[in-house]
């Protein structure tokens, strides 16, 4: 179902010449960004606080998720120099807050979780004062690939559910639900100290009741923030949206999710998952369960 987007979201982009000069850094580092890859409808505001969400890994996935906008193929192998030429532009831009996300890699042995891990070190040598926040594939629920992330101790560790479990398999059909639970599980357990955060997307058909239910077996995985945004459509070739979710139904959300322990929470139509996400490693600390 297609409808006329609904007041509440509606957007000015601000300070066009400071995206342009975020746009000429993540080119001339030859970077890529999940703003721009997944057509993210806060790139505008984001790029002109000088911010924006490195990708890595490339910009091929090997997965087909059907809300998802990034291309999907065969990858090019790792870049080495990746990581420096990352670590050295979130210098330059003057990031105290630094998110790495990438493409899944079913196709690397590693999954791509060294490159994460060296990814994280680098930008330890550049930007010191930094802290660091990861948003994972979810490395086929190996334990041994989220050991290798959360050993060099990024300050967040991320890896998103999408959505409630009844579509998870419609939505995400080379995921699992479960699985993802299990990753999220496993990273606290292998470090307790790294804040745990997980995203979902509403409008895609979920009931109320079953946005509560995931949210509480987000918290049952000891995940400690969430992020609850409005799905958007990126194309026509994606899966269309159900419903645009009131802010009101938003609220409500959020306040659950605040009652059920969860130390950060951002619930609103244009959050994403690294939305703001600065502000979240400001107000939230790691939770015993």
């Amino acid at each position: 179902m297609n409808r006329k987007l609904p007041p509440w979201l509606t957007r000015r982009v601000s300070s066009p010449a400071i995206v342009a000069e975020v746009e000429h850094m993540v080119r001339q580092a030859h970077l890529h960004t999940v703003c721009e890859s997944a057509r993210c409808p806060n790139l505008g505001e984001c790029w002109s606080q000088r911010t924006a969400t490195f990708m890595i890994l490339g910009n091929t996935c090997t997965r087909n998720c059907r809300f998802c906008a990034v291309a999907v193929g065969r990858p090019e192998p790792p870049d080495p120099e990746e990581p420096i030429r990352l670590a050295r532009t979130a210098a330059a831009m003057g990031l105290r807050h630094v998110v790495v996300t990438s493409v899944t890699r079913d196709d690397l042995p590693d999954q791509g979780a060294g490159q994460f891990a060296t990814t994280i070190s680098a930008l330890r040598e550049y930007v010191p004062d930094a802290s660091v926040e990861v948003l994972t594939p979810d490395f086929q629920g190996r334990a041994d690939l989220i050991g290798k992330v959360v050993e060099v101790k990024p300050e967040v560790f991320n890896h998103n559910v999408e959505t409630v479990r009844r579509l998870s398999l419609e939505i995400r059909p080379q995921a699992r639900y479960e699985r993802s639970l299990s990753v999220l599980r496993t990273a606290k357990e292998l470090a307790p100290d790294v804040l745990t955060k997980s995203g979902i997307m509403v409008g895609l058909g979920e009931t109320r009741e079953e946005v509560r239910e995931t949210l509480a077996d987000l918290r049952a995985a000891k995940v400690d923030a969430v992020t609850i945004g409005q799905y958007l459509r990126p194309t026509l070739e994606h899966i269309p949206v159900a419903e645009f979710v009131t802010p009101e139904a938003f609220d409500e959300y959020g306040r659950l999710a605040r009652e059920m322990g969860f130390t950060h929470v951002a619930s609103s139509p244009f959050t994403r998952s690294s939305y703001h996400a600065e502000r979240m490693v400001a107000s939230a600390s790691p939770t015993s369960g």
